[in-house]
């Protein structure tokens, strides 16, 4: 995400740039106002989905580690409330802005986004991880 920003901020608009942006529009609304700008240019994702992006690696890194303290599988049913657990300040502040009870910032909005970037990450490495042991 960074490299597609920073090369457009140089002045450049390489075709693989234009792809990024084109293929995060089927995933984004991208607004240019619950967006992040860096150098005046806009970011291919809006400040919530940046959140959950930016949140992944930490969510894959847990899972990993996870996996070499623990012998025993998470089953689904606790999956399924770490990611509704790590939903709710995503959930809160989309409630307040559509019910226009607030209309939180760039930064409120990639903040709350953080922890569900993180559990999904965290449930996808684990599952795969968990396929893979059985497939052996």
């Amino acid at each position: 995400m960074a490299a597609v920003v920073w090369i457009q901020a140089a002045g450049e608009r390489p075709l693989w740039a234009v792809a990024v942006y084109a293929a995060c529009s089927f995933i984004c609304h991208q607004i240019p106002e619950r967006s992040f700008h860096t150098a005046g240019v806009q970011w291919p994702v809006c400040a919530r989905c940046a959140g959950l992006y930016l949140s992944a690696p930490v969510g894959a890194l847990l899972a990993v580690w996870s996996l070499q303290r623990r012998s025993i599988p998470p089953s689904a049913a606790s999956a399924i409330r770490l990611v509704a657990v790590a939903a709710v300040p995503t959930a809160a502040t989309l409630a307040l802005e559509w019910a226009g009870l607030a209309a939180p910032s760039n930064m409120t909005r990639a903040l709350a986004a953080l922890p569900l970037g993180a559990a999904i990450t965290f449930v996808m490495v684990r599952a795969a991880a968990g396929s893979r042991k059985a497939i052996e």
